[in-house]
């Protein structure tokens, strides 16, 4: 019963997005959704998005081994990022009218600066996709008992995410996404009721977890340990703010004060909700210790399946893996559409700019098969964990693309030069030290390559204006109390 009911739950998800993919009128309905949606479906974008994989199975695991402390990038820095978008940048983005966050590079800095952010950009998705796609095939290996492999349940899921949003673009994912939300938040209510009651009540858990130090965001106040605490607080909270997913939703409202409220009221839910699943995994170490312990040294990102299949009736493990598939969905199908109209709109259309409305529409369907054929491969040959990938994503985009969005947004003398030495710096800092990182390194890679793109930002757009006036002015002449040297006649 438990797989016929996912069958026909994804039968449901591709039919919404075939009825989507007749309304898409043109380019601007299938990347941005038209610019027409209400604010109960541009939070539920928000939210549904955000929400995937690593919230229901990543962040709980990360949660029993180390605490609120090794959980601070996601999902309280993700937190963090979609605050800072609802309040500081979701109001002037929108005012710009612009189809994607490369568009602003371009209008702000130039065609190259465009170009270097918009490869950044897509690369940038490759973990986050990938994380789905290799939950999709979790999900799909324990439904089917083994009998089919966590490869094959990749390769399955992949093609109906990319079916539903090959179809409807945006529109179909904003459809999509207000039926999981619904799903999402409905079965983890349920569930935290249920097992809640299995595990002794809800103070019990809490306590549990007290008592073990998991409430605690910081374990270690020494200076190297603060520093690792930044730089885990910083990677999604600013490196997740120059993303197109985050830029979409914000064109998808139908005003500015929706697209402020959205992303606002969706930061809130998605923090609320991501405590969820971290309190069933609580409750599973007191509910079946032994299976936690047993799932904590093969794969601690099983326990929660594990707990509801072995511990809980039908209907609970219905509204779990509901759950669980509309997390991932939801997630999977909005990130494959990012870097598809990034790549169209910012790459592909400097080299043929005179395509028709028609033929973008193509080009975008294109980009996302390509996008969904690359990153399924990564999450088959990598062996990263799912909250390792989806950490590891934004990493590039905080070294080269959020220093040039702040700057060109909030600070009037920031110049091209400015941004392509900020970009500069920031990666040539992080790389290196990403590729050499040991447990005794003081900086994180990723904390020195923001500082140094700052510092890039700085002296490239203000040396060469110091520079010029310097010149322009004939400073050597000007220095008071000095005098040019005389040369003597003859």
């Amino acid at each position: 019963m438990l797989v016929w009911f996912v069958v026909m739950y994804l039968a449901v998800t591709v039919g919404i997005g075939l009825y989507a993919s007749t309304r898409v009128k043109n380019a601007k309905d299938f990347a941005s959704a038209g610019g027409s949606m209400p604010l109960p479906v541009v939070t539920a974008m928000v939210f549904a998005t955000w929400f995937g994989s690593e919230a229901v199975l990543g962040i709980p695991s990360t949660f029993l081994e180390e605490g609120f402390a090794g959980i601070i990038e996601d999902p309280f820095g993700s937190f963090g990022c979609l605050m800072l978008v609802g309040v500081l940048f979701a109001r002037r983005l929108y005012r710009m009218n612009l189809l994607t966050i490369g568009d602003f590079f371009r209008n702000r800095y130039g065609n190259t600066v465009e170009g270097i952010t918009s490869v950044v950009i897509i690369l940038s998705y490759l973990g986050w996709i990938a994380a789905q796609m290799t939950a999709l095939g979790v999900v799909f290996n324990v439904l089917s008992e083994g009998s089919i492999t966590t490869t094959q349940g990749t390769l399955i899921g992949a093609v109906i995410v990319l079916v539903y949003t090959l179809c409807g673009g945006m529109l179909s994912v904003a459809f999509t996404d207000f039926l999981q939300m619904s799903v999402i938040v409905g079965g983890l209510i349920y569930l935290v009721y249920l097992v809640s009651g299995m595990a002794g009540g809800f103070d019990v858990v809490v306590a549990k977890a007290a008592s073990e130090n998991k409430l605690s965001f910081i374990h270690d106040t020494s200076p190297k340990g603060i520093v690792a605490f930044i730089g885990a607080a910083v990677t999604m909270m600013l490196g997740s703010i120059p993303q197109q997913d985050v830029y979409q939703r914000v064109m998808s409202a139908k005003n500015e004060d929706v697209a402020v409220k959205g992303s606002i009221l969706g930061a809130c839910m998605y923090l609320t909700f991501c405590m969820l699943p971290i309190f069933l995994a609580s409750a599973a170490a007191l509910i079946d210790p032994e299976m936690v312990k047993a799932q904590l040294g093969i794969d601690p990102q099983m326990v929660l399946p594990r707990l509801i299949l072995d511990k809980t009736p039908l209907f609970a493990q219905i509204m779990f893996f509901g759950a669980l598939l509309s997390a991932i969905m939801s997630t999977a199908s909005g990130t494959l559409m990012a870097p598809s109209v990034t790549f169209t709109e910012n790459v592909l259309k400097h080299f043929m700019p005179k395509m028709t409305d028609r033929q973008f529409i193509k080009a975008m369907r294109i980009a996302i098969v390509v996008a969904a054929v690359s990153t399924t491969a990564f999450a088959l040959y990598s062996d990263a964990s799912i909250y390792e990938m989806v950490g590891n994503a934004y990493k590039v985009t905080l070294v080269a693309a959020v220093v040039p969005l702040f700057a060109g947004l909030f600070w009037q003398r920031a110049t091209t030069q400015g941004a392509l030495t900020s970009m500069l710096l920031g990666a040539a800092t992080w790389i290196p030290l990403e590729l050499t990182l040991t447990d005794d390194a003081f900086w994180p890679p990723q904390l020195a390559g923001l500082l140094m793109s700052l510092l890039g930002m700085v002296l490239g757009s203000l040396l060469p204006q110091i520079i010029g006036d310097y010149r322009q002015a004939g400073a050597p002449a000007q220095v008071a109390g000095h005098t040019p040297p005389q040369t003597q006649a003859g």
